[in-house]
């Protein structure tokens, strides 16, 4: 059992990371936004939706504990960050399946390669910090937030690799591919959220 102090120490921890997390996802939402729009690529376009969805994540944990007993808006957080989960789901596996049945060839991105590695090497550290403190604290919304902002990092790599390898070698079906490997990570990851399944 925690002390109050720890407790204390814990969630103001997780406030920090919550906010560090929005503020990296709305700067990378309008970065692969507008560069998917003028490379018209599809997965950059998703990749910043994705980032949204993570905003909406993590402003859920923000609210939760913004109030005096973050324990007693637990159920509604994990809620929001199961659906949240279901809709990047649905939007990634629709978007991959247009782009294979013969969508539009997506451009080099030069901006989009870039974006791709600094998520890459900056989500998985949020990822564990926010982790390992809402394990501490016993904060199942907290662990799925952390598991959403890890599922970014997967994002990432795909993202990264599509975008490489439809530069280097015109393999325009790799990234759709892989997208939908990550459809069903984020469709397992909701479920557990949505079961609250997230903090042991």
């Amino acid at each position: 059992m925690l002390n109050s102090q720890r407790q204390a120490v814990l969630t103001r921890r997780i406030r920090w990371l919550v906010a560090a997390t929005i503020g990296y996802n709305v700067v990378e939402a309008v970065v692969a936004i507008s560069a998917g729009t003028i490379a018209s690529s599809t997965a950059l376009v998703g990749f910043g939706l994705d980032s949204v969805i993570e905003v909406a994540s993590a402003a859920a944990v923000a609210w939760q504990f913004s109030g005096a007993d973050p324990h007693a808006r637990e159920r509604t957080a994990l809620r929001v960050i199961a659906v949240s989960f279901f809709a990047l789901a649905a939007f990634v596996g629709v978007e991959s399946v247009r782009a294979l049945l013969g969508g539009a060839t997506a451009d080099h991105s030069t901006v989009g390669i870039v974006l791709a590695a600094v998520s890459l090497a900056v989500m998985p550290g949020l990822s564990y910090a926010q982790r390992r403190a809402g394990r501490e604290l016993g904060s199942a919304s907290a662990v799925a937030d952390s598991q959403q902002t890890l599922l970014c990092t997967y994002l990432s790599g795909v993202l990264l690799a599509g975008l490489l390898l439809n530069s280097l070698f015109g393999w325009s079906w790799a990234d759709p591919v892989a997208a939908l490997v990550i459809a069903g990570v984020a469709v397992r990851e909701g479920r557990e959220a949505w079961r609250g399944d997230q903090c042991c």
